[in-house]
């Protein structure tokens, strides 16, 4: 499964990490160690802090205290975005892009061109026949696609997405779900944030639950589904809502 990630992703550590924006704490003393080739869901009701961790744990933002860091050295690492950023370009256009400025493509691909390569990706997340089209003018299903594909491009230890699905139909839902489970078969760890419990239940191995700025439960997911620890949990597993 890890043939293309040697050695082992190092885990993460966040240790007593924090958040405050402008006098307001946005996350409390938050500690967390993220281990393997997990599929780790961050969940939690709207307002909780399942974006701020991620993007804390990514690096994209830096804690006000505490520290966030790899105990080894730090991996590739990609993310995609709730609704992702494209250049107005072409499909095939915005990969060839990532590839000129990105000299670390996927092994099974270094001996082709640029253009092969891209046309590879979009093949694999089901875009070829959109390789001409305008980004910008895809479906929102198709747009995260195409930041999946960029993402596989550049062959991340650790993928961070967040809500990848938010406001997609099913069948989109299960493209982007597909080629999720396609990055962590191949040996890339998965972290990632939705509301959804039934993506969850699909999904994850494990489960980070937070709740007003707050890390209450870090599970594996059986044990968060059939027995949560805290109510808070227990309430948004059964659906209700949760203050």
């Amino acid at each position: 499964m890890n043939a293309h990630h040697t050695p082992p992703v190092a885990p993460l550590e966040l240790d007593s990490v924090g958040f405050i924006h402008r006098g307001h704490t946005l996350l409390k003393p938050t500690s967390l160690r993220l281990a393997g080739c997990q599929r780790t869901l961050i969940m939690g009701p709207n307002g909780a802090g399942k974006s701020l961790l991620m993007r804390l744990a990514h690096g994209l933002l830096t804690p006000t205290s505490g520290s966030v860091r790899w105990q080894g050295k730090q991996p590739a690492q990609a993310m995609v975005f709730q609704r992702p950023v494209l250049l107005r370009r072409s499909a095939l256009d915005n990969l060839t892009y990532v590839l000129a400025i990105n000299k670390a493509p996927r092994p099974e691909l270094a001996t082709l061109p640029r253009k092969a390569q891209a046309m590879s990706a979009l093949e694999k997340f089901g875009l070829a026949h959109l390789a001409k089209r305008p980004a910008r003018v895809l479906s929102g299903g198709e747009q995260q696609r195409l930041a999946l594909a960029r993402a596989w491009l550049l062959n991340p230890q650790v993928l961070f997405l967040d809500e990848p699905t938010s406001a997609l139909d099913p069948a989109a839902i299960k493209a982007v779900e597909d080629a999720v489970l396609e990055f962590h078969h191949s040996g890339t760890r998965i972290v990632m944030t939705t509301h959804d419990l039934h993506q969850a239940r699909r999904l994850a191995d494990d489960i980070v639950f937070m709740h007003n700025g707050e890390l209450l439960e870090h599970t594996p997911a059986h044990a968060f589904f059939t027995a949560p620890t805290s109510r808070e949990a227990g309430a948004f597993t059964r659906g209700e809502l949760v203050w």
